[in-house]
């Protein structure tokens, strides 16, 4: 099943508040809330072409891992890590499907890095080894971890470098029909292949993510976890165009604007 969140093309601007859906491949069909709680189907629905998708989740948080395969830590001159290292990226930082990825003045090198997310469906903390993880996910969806590389390097830590408005596009929609354990990861800038890698090459594969970071924080509905990066990472540029694709689900678009006056 894929859900969505979408605006009708038809409402007017005060009345445009996105609604959760649920997406084939000629339209939408509403349904009464977000898919993480309990919802019922809606008799409306709308053409796909007469409607605009955007995020598709709202979460309490994004936990990003980072260098969770080999060749992309060994690129960026990386050891491996002997645990999942992971940061946060700001939910502000979001943006959804066509939304265009504003660059900062504060780099001089932005790059992207093109991902499998995944979507909690049920709050889950402290899970224990014989648990069930991947019980606890709605689904999964395309994420862009862009990065300012630059200020990454010199500021160590990854909060700044991460985390600035538009740095998280994500989309199209959540696929809960998945096996993460060994798609394709792709990233295409201007039709260009940059990244190209399976998740079952992962250093720590989505069950144990979803498990260790619950011991951590809380996992809440609707939070979202982006796994890592495969290998190719490299820059973006003001009028860039950028493809995020992951096998089963589908393909995240966005455009690259200078930076904003």
């Amino acid at each position: 099943m894929k859900f969505c969140r979408f605006v009708p093309q038809e409402r007017p601007d005060s009345a445009r508040a996105p609604l959760y859906g649920i997406l084939d491949e000629y339209q939408v069909r509403e349904i009464s809330g977000a898919p993480w709680f309990e919802w019922s189907q809606s008799p409306r629905a709308w053409p796909l072409a007469s409607v605009r998708l955007v995020a598709p989740v709202e979460p309490s948080k994004i936990v990003c891992i980072g260098r969770n395969y080999a060749a992309h830590a060994a690129e960026l001159g990386n050891e491996l890590p002997k645990e999942p290292l992971m940061f946060l990226k700001p939910p502000s930082s979001i943006v959804g499907p066509g939304e265009p990825i504003n660059l900062t003045p504060y780099s001089q090198r932005v790059e992207h890095e093109g991902e499998l997310a995944i979507v909690i469906g049920r709050r889950c903390s402290h899970l224990r080894d014989s648990d069930d993880a991947l019980s606890f996910v709605l689904g999964y969806t395309c994420l862009n971890d862009v990065t300012a590389r630059d200020i990454q390097k010199s500021d160590v830590q990854f909060t700044r470098g991460k985390g600035f408005d538009t740095f998280c596009p994500i989309g199209p929609h959540i696929e809960t029909d998945l096996d993460p354990a060994n798609v394709l990861v792709e990233t295409r800038v201007n039709g260009a292949v940059r990244q190209s890698g399976n998740t079952s090459l992962m250093i720590y594969p989505c069950a144990f993510l979803v498990r260790w970071i619950s011991r951590m924080m809380t996992l809440y509905p609707g939070d979202v976890i982006a796994t890592g990066t495969p290998a190719g990472v490299g820059p973006l540029v003001a009028e860039d165009n950028v493809e995020v694709s992951v096998a089963g689900i589908g393909v995240l678009r966005n455009p690259v604007h200078a930076p904003q006056a």
